[in-house]
């Protein structure tokens, strides 16, 4: 038997072979006026909630494992697990010096003892509380980036960004974040404060942010942190239908619903299809996609598992060509997909699909 080809650096990274100096991941500005942070970050909601069971010690190996890459980007939710995550994410950062993460945090979502939404709260008087809490779990004495989950309707985004931009001159957080928000609103809160970054939705099927809100951020220069870049797996090119454990919200999500998630998988296999003449995975072609959409987008990956983390991760080194990128718009063009991204009450609660923002 002939002795086996050396593995590509690549290769090593999608295997977990790679040393974290061959990562060299480079940075980013978040957007004009936000710190530097890496070019891709880690979501670190799946480890606490909504996807099912985690496993705790997988979670903090995989955290490890995104900061020895040179991740620094960590994201999070007061709300996810009920504050589970943030002290999941302070214990990965116990030991470890805290000033090479950049902890971006959302508030405002209120749960009830059984899991349940009930409304968004963004009261100055709310934030102050808050923000306290979030400080005692994740055992810090800043957060880097704060940002409301979603628009409270019931409260002017100028109070809201006002009290934040309090916070800061305090010295307990750092920089601005606005999530799921409009054009409009992105306007009135950056003539108060200037805003870092905008956190939303952003992958080859779901592209409503390009008629109004990515102009508008480019104009007003505010970076996007893209989440679901692989629509909650549904593009990752492992989820099936039959693979959905207790307690994963998309059973209920509309596009892995019943008629809708077998039209969407066949854009997923369409889109493999390509990633295979590269030689990449799916997931990563998804994944540098996003990245090649400008360089003031960042792509969260939500990897649970230190090899989901390896191959996400490698795919910050992969370079599509304008070919590339018209073969995937070929196939999987901008309204393609079947299925709201959310459930109608909660996209009842999203300031980024108003028509008017």
């Amino acid at each position: 038997m002939g002795r086996a080809s050396p593995r590509t650096g690549l290769q090593r990274k999608m295997e977990g072979l790679a040393s974290p100096e061959e990562w060299k991941m480079h940075q980013k500005r978040l957007g004009t006026t936000g710190p530097l942070v890496s070019a891709m970050g880690l979501g670190c909601m799946g480890m606490s909630d909504f996807y099912g069971p985690a496993d705790r010690a997988e979670s903090l190996a995989t955290i490890h494992a995104a900061l020895d890459a040179g991740v620094t980007l960590l994201d999070t939710g007061d709300f996810y697990g009920m504050g589970h995550n943030e002290m999941l994410i302070a214990e990965a950062l116990r030991g470890r010096d805290r000033d090479r993460a950049v902890i971006s945090v959302k508030f405002g979502a209120l749960r009830d003892p059984s899991g349940g939404f009930h409304g968004f709260d963004a009261r100055p008087e709310a934030i102050k509380s808050f923000v306290a809490y979030s400080l005692r779990r994740l055992g810090v004495n800043h957060i880097d980036i704060y940002r409301p989950a979603r628009l409270d309707s019931t409260v002017p985004i100028e109070e809201t960004v006002g009290a934040i931009a309090d916070l800061i001159k305090a010295g307990y957080v750092r920089h601005i974040g606005l999530s799921e928000v409009g054009a409009h609103t992105l306007r009135r809160a950056a003539a108060i404060h200037p805003i870092a970054d905008l956190q939303i939705e952003y992958a080859v099927i779901t592209r409503g942010i390009e008629d109004t809100i990515l102009p508008a951020c480019r104009e007003l220069g505010i970076a996007v942190t893209a989440y679901g870049v692989l629509a909650r797996g549904l593009i990752g090119g492992y989820w099936r239908p039959e693979v959905v454990a207790p307690g994963d919200s998309r059973a209920f999500g509309p596009r892995f619903a019943a008629g809708a998630v077998e039209h969407n998988l066949a854009l997923t296999e369409a889109l493999r299809d390509l990633a295979r003449a590269r030689q990449i995975t799916v997931a990563q072609l998804a994944i540098a996609w996003v990245s090649a959409q400008g360089p003031d987008i960042i792509p969260l990956v939500g990897a649970r598992r230190r090899d989901r983390l390896n191959e996400a991760l490698a795919a910050e080194k992969v370079t599509l060509t304008p070919e590339d990128l018209a073969a995937i718009e070929r196939v999987a063009p901008r309204n393609a997909s079947v299925g709201e991204r959310y459930p109608a009450a909660l996209m009842a609660h999203l300031d980024s699909e108003r028509r008017d923002g």
